[in-house]
């Protein structure tokens, strides 16, 4: 069996809180009978709008209890309390929409016969049992965007949550029981990596959502595809930090640190690599530099110990191949200093989990669209330009499944999130996530 273990340990002190037990074999049979037994007699028995009233009552108990959802999530990864708050709001936000959009996104859709009598339609129904492979950064936020639409779909869910993550995770458990899921709708499990590949196995699970690093995503798709399962994956990203021009270098270094140190570093979609022009490097450069090193002040940890240790080594490899490193300092503990590397190798493609910055000098817009796409990732992207076709052109030419032009810290719940290359495929949110584990059942009549 795997040595996972399930604990909260408070990254600012090192300290275990709290053990939870791992589940056994037979809690795991139970989960997927219970998910099974769910799907054939609650989703099938309901309707669209009582589906949209309970994931209504969902983002209701998000709102209730945020201060106390929040204060979890600071113990168990170390994100600031305001931060954390805005994530469960978020969530929340995630819940509402579905409810609110529920009955306009899974009508009928008729579709126009080119010969022969009669009619046809599109009808958008569950498919059954769903397991959910969550990540420790955004410990609700992640839950909700995969759970908010496929339960409103009418599928339900078994969700494995981080190791780090199983406070939050039965507050979650908790949140669904209160808003009146029967059992089985969503079932929460402290699983070890062998009881997860199994469950990916079985015939009764019809798909998989992972959301991490490449590694487990490829795992989970390996598995998934010898079993014929859909899977949806978000993985990791090396978004670049397009600056072409700007009206107020300023308001540009204030995005750029935004779009960096949200969650101390560690998204997959932050700015992980600024790409200048040259024109207005040097005075870019002097100014993001300060602000970065006066966020040493105050700044969070990371998740954990390891976590910091991981980003130290990767840091010192750049080091080593030559980057230049500016920083207040050294780890303590999960407590790292914010950085910026520049005169980064070409051949450096690590993604930096983490309160450092990779900026790069570019000539031009050609140059700087050929480095952005150089990178086996292709999650986000942001490009600042004064210049709306220029903005138009490079938007068209970045391998990325998001872009967003002028601003850091767009997303929302209507706009659909994932990517391309190895920062996976599917998308979640919007209109589009409610339609990756759908029956598209062709209804013709004659």
């Amino acid at each position: 069996m795997s040595t996972i273990t399930y604990a909260v340990v408070d990254p600012s002190t090192g300290e275990l809180v709290k053990e939870y037990p791992t589940a056994t074999d037979a809690q795991i049979e139970d989960a997927i009978a219970a998910a099974t037994k769910a799907h054939r007699e609650w989703s099938r028995g309901s309707t669209i709008a009582e589906r949209a009233a309970l994931i209504s009552r969902v983002a209701q108990l998000h709102e209730e209890r945020k201060d106390e959802l929040a204060k979890i999530i600071q113990r168990e990864m170390g994100k600031p309390l305001d931060q954390s708050v805005g994530e469960v709001e978020f969530s929340a936000a995630i819940y509402q929409y579905y409810a609110d959009n529920a009955e306009k996104f899974l009508a009928d859709e008729p579709i126009t016969l080119l010969d022969g009598e009669g009619s046809a339609l599109i009808r958008r129904s569950s498919v059954g049992v769903l397991l959910g492979i969550m990540p420790w950064n955004y410990p609700y936020y992640q839950v909700a965007r995969f759970a908010g639409p496929n339960l409103t779909v009418g599928n339900t869910i078994v969700l494995k949550h981080a190791p780090q993550c199983p406070e939050s995770a039965a507050a979650l458990q908790q949140i669904f029981t209160d808003a009146g899921y029967p059992e089985g709708a969503y079932v929460n499990v402290y699983a070890t990596n062998e009881q997860i590949a199994d469950a990916i196995a079985d015939p009764r699970v019809q798909g998989v959502s992972l959301t991490g690093s490449e590694r487990a995503g490829a795992a989970v798709a390996e598995i998934a595809g010898r079993n014929l399962k859909k899977v949806v994956l978000e993985l990791g990203g090396s978004d670049p930090f397009i600056l072409l021009s700007s009206d107020d270098l300023d308001a540009t270094v204030e995005a750029a640190i935004d779009g960096r140190f949200e969650n101390t570093g560690q998204a997959c979609n932050a700015a992980k690599r600024i790409i200048v022009a040259e024109s207005v490097y040097d005075e870019f450069l002097d100014k993001f530099t300060k602000k970065v090193l006066d966020k040493a002040d105050g700044l969070a940890p990371l998740s954990s110990v390891a976590a910091a240790e991981r980003l130290e080594e990767q840091v010192q490899r750049a080091v080593d191949a030559g980057a230049e490193l500016t920083s207040t300092g050294s780890r303590n503990g999960a407590f790292f200093p914010p950085g910026v590397l520049t005169n980064v190798p070409g051949d450096y493609r690590e993604e930096l989990f983490g309160p450092v910055a990779s900026v790069y000098k570019v000539a031009d817009e050609d140059a700087a669209v050929e480095l952005a796409n150089d990178t086996p990732f292709g999650l986000g992207s942001y490009v600042f330009t004064t210049d709306d076709e220029q903005a138009k052109r490079v938007a068209d030419k970045i391998e990325a499944g998001m872009v967003f032009v002028n601003a850091v810290g767009a997303e929302g719940v209507e706009l659909p999130f994932g990517g391309v290359k190895r920062s996976g495929f599917g998308r979640e949110l919007g209109r589009f996530g409610i339609d990756e584990f759908v029956n598209k059942k062709l209804i013709r009549i004659a």
